[in-house]
């Protein structure tokens, strides 16, 4: 029988959620508020999104919704 193909792992790109200012280490996004400061909130057009308990902050737009 012939080996089972793997995908490469992609490495951990926990380095962008950070910016290095001197010794300090900023965070970039927000912590969610349910989950504590060890877990970011994804940015998405409209939305912050927690991805451990789906916690979600909508974004408000300075333009009016298109109704149809």
């Amino acid at each position: 029988m012939a080996k089972k193909k793997t995908k490469p792992k992609r490495p951990s790109k926990r380095y962008s959620l950070y910016q290095v200012s001197g010794e300090k280490a900023e965070r970039k996004n927000k912590s969610c508020p349910k989950c504590g400061s060890g877990i970011f909130m994804a940015k998405h057009n409209d939305r912050l999104v927690c991805g451990k308990c789906h916690y979600t902050e909508f974004i408000k737009s300075d333009k009016p919704a298109e109704k149809k």
